[in-house]
């Protein structure tokens, strides 16, 4: 009886090639299992309420920064909003709102996206710091392109006086009489602020949010991770502020030049907008307006941070549901 032929099974060798470390950079398919696009929203969303809710303390310290052709005496909180109240009444601490809506929201979705993708490219899932840091300038150089041309309509806005009757007003005038390069003339300020404000702020936050996390060993509930988010924010967002207060001077006074008696520069040099400074108003000048810019930034962060998380937390929900229906 012929038997039947067996064969057995050949032996595979092991693949022992390197297996590479680059992470999986697919901005359709993100880290912490949200798209490209719910990062966009997530910012956008987040920008917005932070900077609609901290509003009026935005337009006090504007007010404080913008330099007069006289040397100024120094200005506190109070006798700033006590002088806007008085000569306009309290909608004038609104004013520019709406060209801050249009900004931040792009901006801000801009901003987010950015700086996720550059971290998870970066770093992986890896905690480090100096990524962090390095996403965030990425991000910021980014985002003040889209954000800078309505920051500058804003402040002009909230300088008021009747100079313009409202956002459209404004752009028209300025696009007629200076040109465009006018909003842009602090745009190169505005990086050279942002860029080390956003790396403080962002490795910051997630070094504080790291810190608090590891406090409990256990999961922390929906409410504590509400209060980790908003604590780190805040944190991450005074510090970041403090720090570069100087130039958010030199941005303020370039983009509200010509605008209610404001002095008018003969170019958007930052040194030469320093030396103006310190001779009009000296060495402390450069510091005007640093308490309600950390007291706009610490909340706003912690507005802003507790509110990207939460709703990436929203998309992660949806996407878990999707994927398992």
């Amino acid at each position: 009886m012929a038997t039947e032929a067996t064969t057995a099974p050949k032996f595979q060798e092991p693949d022992l090639r390197p297996v590479s470390q680059t992470p999986d950079f697919r901005p359709e398919i993100a880290h912490d299992g949200l798209k490209f696009w719910q990062f966009m929203i997530a910012g956008s969303i987040a920008g917005s309420v932070e900077h609609m809710a901290m509003f009026p303390v935005d337009t006090i310290k504007t007010h404080m920064q913008a330099l007069r052709p006289c040397p100024l005496k120094p200005v506190g909180i109070r006798q700033a909003f006590r002088s806007i109240i008085q000569k306009e009444g309290p909608s004038a601490l609104y004013r520019g709102i709406w060209a801050m809506g249009l900004g931040a929201g792009p901006a801000h979705a801009v901003y987010f996206s950015f700086y996720e993708v550059s971290k998870k490219f970066l770093s992986g899932n890896q905690n480090n710091s100096a990524a962090h840091a390095i996403s965030g300038v990425f991000a910021t150089i980014s985002s003040d392109a889209v954000f800078t041309p309505m920051d500058m309509v804003k402040q002009r806005l909230q300088m008021g006086e009747g100079t313009y009757k409202g956002v459209w007003d404004c752009v028209k005038r300025v696009m007629r009489e200076e040109g465009i390069g006018a909003f842009y003339a602090s745009y190169r300020t505005t990086v050279l602020m942002n860029a080390p404000f956003t790396a403080v702020h962002f490795a910051t936050y997630e070094a504080a949010k790291k810190a608090l996390m590891e406090i409990s060993p256990e999961r922390v509930s929906d409410e504590e991770g509400w209060l980790v988010h908003a604590t780190a924010g805040a944190a991450a967002g005074g510090l970041a502020a403090a720090v570069t207060t100087p130039l958010d001077v030199v941005k303020t006074q370039l983009q509200c030049q010509g605008v209610c008696g404001c002095d008018r520069f003969t170019s958007s040099s930052i040194s030469d907008v320093l030396r103006t400074i310190v001779k009009k108003d000296g060495y402390r000048g450069l510091i005007r307006g640093w308490l309600p810019r950390m007291l706009f930034h610490a909340p706003a962060a912690a507005i802003c941070w507790s509110t990207y998380e939460g709703v990436k937390s929203f998309f992660q929900d949806l996407n878990g549901d999707s994927n398992t229906a």
